[in-house]
C-alpha cells in the first residue's frame, strides 16, 4: 500500500499551559522506517502518546490510514485499528516462558482472559508465534523463563509481543537504551526487517544507532518539526548542531 499511514495536522498539546506540541505537522508512509530525534522536552514522547491515544490534543487531527481521526478514539480502539506501541522499559511476565509471553499477547488481542493461556493453540496461531520467534531471534530460547533473558532479549521479546497484535504502525521508544553493542546491532537488523512489512516510528537518543537504521530523520524542537532529511542532511544542518548534536557532544 502506498501513501501516508499517519498524518498529524496542526496538532497542539498543552500540559498546564506548557505546549509540548505546537501546531505540529508530521506524516510518514506505509512500510517506512522513520527516526525522530531532538533534545529533552522537544515533544518526542508526546508525539507517540498522541498517536496511541494516551494524550488528547487541544487542537488538530491525527489521521490514520485512509481517513480515521484517532483523536476521537480510545486507546484500545486504536490498537485494534493497527497501531502498536513498544515502551522504553520492557514489561514482560518474568515467570512465564518466552513462548507463553507471546501466547498471552496473541490471546489478549481478542479475549484478554489470562486462564486461556494454557488452552490449545490452533495451527495458524502456533505458526504466527513461531514466525515471530524467528523474527526476533529468540526461537532457541522459546521455553526459557523470560526473567532470565538479557536486557536486550527482553526488549526483543516485547517487540515480538507487539508484532502479534498485527500492527500496521509500530511505535518504539528508545529501543537500545542500556544495550550492549552486540544487542544494538541485532536491534538495528530487527527493526529493518520489521519495516519490510510494517511502518516503524522510532524515538532514539543514541546517534550511533540512528546512523545505522535511519532512512529519514525528523528533528523535533519545542514541539515543532525543526527539519527532516537523511542522516547527512540532518547532521549538517547548523540548527541541529546547535540545539541537539552540539549539546550531545558537550554532555
Amino acid at each position: 500500500m502506498q501513501g501516508s499511514i499517519i498524518y498529524l495536522d496542526d496538532v497542539t498539546v498543552s500540559f498546564d499551559g506548557f505546549k509540548a506540541l505546537q501546531g505540529l505537522n508530521f506524516y510518514m508512509d506505509y512500510r517506512e522506517l522513520r527516526v525522530v530525534i531532538g533534545p529533552n522536552g522537544a515533544g518526542k514522547t508526546t508525539l507517540l502518546d498522541v498517536i496511541c491515544g494516551r494524550v488528547r490534543p487541544i487542537k488538530g487531527r491525527v489521521v490514520f490510514g485512509m481517513n480515521t481521526d484517532l483523536t476521537r478514539l480510545r486507546e484500545h480502539e486504536i490498537v485494534r485499528l493497527g497501531v502498536g506501541r513498544k515502551f522504553q522499559t520492557p514489561s514482560v511476565f518474568n515467570n512465564l516462558t518466552v513462548f507463553e509471553n507471546l501466547e498471552l499477547s496473541l490471546r489478549q488481542q481478542k479475549r484478554g482472559v489470562f486462564p486461556l493461556l494454557f488452552a490449545s493453540l490452533n495451527p495458524q496461531q502456533l505458526e504466527r508465534i513461531e514466525v515471530v520467534l524467528d523474527t526476533i531471534g529468540l526461537a532457541s530460547k522459546a521455553y526459557d523463563p523470560a526473567g532470565i533473558l538479557a536486557h536486550g532479549e527482553k526488549q526483543w521479546l516485547e517487540i515480538g509481543m507487539v508484532l502479534l497484535q498485527e500492527p500496521e504502525l509500530l511505535l518504539i521508544d528508545e529501543p537500545v537504551a542500556g544495550m550492549t553493542d552486540q544487542e544494538t546491532a541485532h536491534t538495528a537488523k530487527l527493526l529493518e526487517r520489521i519495516a519490510q512489512e510494517h511502518a516503524v516510528l522510532v524515538i532514539e537518543h543514541d546517534m550511533a544507532f540512528v546512523r545505522q537504521i535511519a532512512r529519514k530523520i525528523t528533528v523535533l524542537h519545542e514541539g515543532r518539526v525543526l527539519c527532516e532529511g537523511s542522516v547527512d542532511e540532518v547532521q549538517n544542518d547548523p540548527r541541529v548542531v546547535e540545539i541537539y548534536l552540539g549539546r550531545a557532544r558537550k554532555s
